[in-house]
């Protein structure tokens, strides 16, 4: 299937600005949690910008939501990384590295309560201050998938309540 557009068409530059920002205890990487899973009861704040707080309507009735952010503080991308849980250097779409030909960040975190435009949360794994692009409510029918395999990450998962960002990939 071909998609709409030339090739030209698709490879312009896309921007996109922020329509909040993500609080936490984290005040750099370094000691912050890698994923949302070991940062449980962490609590965080979302502040949205009152332009988009409308978009907040009905939000309140999700237990969990995602948020989409930009990695302001990781270092130059690089196509090969070596992850938090691993030694060894692997391709960057095989990791959830921070430094990314995009640095887009995703976590699924607990949704506390809707305060005007601010969202308290749980399970938060962002550091204090990061840019949100975009808000989405986590659906399990939509999001959870039956999962056969997860790459090199099989062997190294277990090491994850254990494991914090040690600065690696800051600027």
């Amino acid at each position: 299937m071909k998609a709409a557009g030339t090739k030209d068409e698709m490879m312009r530059e896309i921007r996109y600005r922020p329509i909040g920002v993500i609080y936490s205890p984290f005040k750099e990487p370094g000691g912050t949690p890698i994923q949302p899973a070991a940062a449980v009861g962490v609590d965080g704040t979302v502040e949205v910008l009152p332009t988009y707080a409308e978009g907040l309507k009905d939000l309140e009735g999700f237990s969990h939501i995602t948020l989409i952010y930009h990695f302001h503080l990781a270092k130059k991308s690089s196509l090969k990384v070596k992850p938090f849980m691993d030694n060894q250097v692997r391709g960057v779409f095989s990791t959830r590295a921070p430094s990314r030909p995009n640095p887009i960040g995703i976590s699924v975190v607990r949704l506390i309560k809707v305060e005007g435009n601010s969202l308290h949360v749980q399970d938060v794994d962002i550091v204090d201050g990061t840019p949100l692009l975009d808000i989405k409510p986590y659906v399990p029918e939509f999001d959870a998938r039956e999962i056969h395999s997860i790459g090199w990450l099989e062997r190294k998962v277990h090491k994850l309540p254990a494991v914090k960002d040690d600065g690696r990939f800051k600027k």
